[in-house]
């Protein structure tokens, strides 16, 4: 037996283009470096309350700075990021509340779906400029990712029940105990100690922390699929 895994938790909210850069690298080496990744569906609406922090995008300098930034990340990480034309109303106004209690219901009962339910909402926020607030939409994204319509269905009647609402606090409250103040947030275990890392660029980092091989947003084995 070799040795046993170190668990990695992302805590992730797919109103986040940053999370989702985090996701995709983080599910790329899952089965390159020696971790157990345990994705976590938060809320960055309560994350930012609790910390006393902003969207970036009300920063008008931050918020030019955002659009190139995301553009050459898009290409460096082959991720097919492309603003929302309506980007204030997206993020400010819609929100992201129903799409996050959606994925926690996913976890909670349909654990092995949640990576793909959870790509294919980013793909509609981020990639498509798609609708994830309304219940046809994200039926939508979960039968696209996989999901039986009765699966997808069911799922949906139980975002407002208090389980799921709990739990998708629970786990906001946790990313906060850990000291978050924005998405995405990884949090890695290491025998006695236990590491905070916020934002997508702090992944090299990471692979320093588990003594492991950075090679990259893409690595060799996985640009070789794409």
């Amino acid at each position: 037996m070799g040795p046993v895994p170190r668990t990695l938790e992302l805590f992730y909210d797919v109103l986040s283009p940053y999370s989702w850069l985090a996701f995709e690298v983080l599910c790329r080496y899952k089965n390159i470096w020696n971790i157990s990744l345990q994705l976590q569906p938060t809320l960055i609406g309560g994350i930012l309350r609790e910390s006393g922090n902003q969207p970036p995008a009300m920063l008008p300098h931050k918020a030019v700075y955002l659009r190139s930034d995301l553009r050459l990340l898009s290409q460096h990480h082959q991720v097919p990021i492309h603003f929302p034309k309506d980007f204030f109303s997206v993020i400010l106004k819609k929100g992201s509340l129903t799409a996050m209690r959606f994925l926690t219901a996913v976890k909670m009962e349909h654990p092995e779906l949640l990576e793909k339910v959870s790509r294919e909402l980013w793909m509609r926020v981020w990639s498509r400029d798609e609708d994830i607030t309304e219940p046809p939409s994200i039926l939508a994204a979960a039968e696209k990712a996989g999901m039986s319509m009765e699966q997808a269905q069911e799922l949906l009647e139980r975002v407002s029940t208090p389980q799921v609402k709990n739990q998708l606090k629970e786990t906001t409250e946790a990313a906060c105990k850990y000291g978050a103040f924005g998405l995405p947030v990884t949090v890695a275990h290491l025998q006695d100690e236990t590491h905070m890392l916020f934002g997508s660029d702090r992944l090299e980092l990471l692979a320093h922390l588990l003594g492991e091989k950075w090679m990259g947003p893409v690595p060799p084995a996985v640009n070789a699929k794409l």
